[in-house]
């Protein structure tokens, strides 16, 4: 169930980011201000699913790692502070600002700055979170050493 559950959050986290990166591009390049004001919006609504599933991957994913030594699983485990991190400090903060700015109809430098880190942010953890699945997938092949390693056992 525990791995049911991480496969099922951290996809859904992953499609949640793809659609916000590419929905604030799509609505900054061929949209107009109404637009972009209505896409803020349902990123900044959108959190409220985007967080807990982060978390509850996170969660999981720790569970299903515990006792397990494996090159895969130590840097997924590397990855997740990564994420998260910039979820909270970047990610978070910008949607709430920039959910605001477009409310107000204020499009200007400022806007432009932190939409511009937002989309940055944004591509980091969706390119971590795709490397984090390729290593997921590689952990569940039957070829792969997914049996404990004696922690007396030098690792490669």
């Amino acid at each position: 169930m525990t791995r049911w559950i991480h496969i099922t959050s951290a996809s859904l986290a992953w499609c949640l980011i793809l659609i916000f990166w590419s929905s604030t591009l799509v609505s900054e390049t061929l949209g107009n201000p109404a637009d972009i004001q209505a896409v803020k919006t349902f990123i900044l609504y959108g959190m409220a699913i985007l967080i807990p599933s982060i978390i509850t991957a996170g969660i999981s994913g720790f569970r299903l790692s515990c006792g397990r030594l494996n090159p895969l699983v130590d840097r997924k485990l590397k990855r997740m502070p990564i994420i998260a991190l910039n979820g909270l400090l970047i990610l978070l903060p910008s949607a709430v600002f920039l959910a605001h700015k477009a409310d107000i109809g204020e499009f200007d430098e400022l806007f432009y700055g932190v939409q511009m880190l937002e989309l940055t942010a944004g591509l980091v953890n969706f390119y971590l979170m795709t490397l984090n699945a390729r290593d997921g997938r590689r952990l569940s092949r039957p070829d792969t050493n997914q049996n404990n390693v004696p922690a007396t056992e030098k690792r490669l």
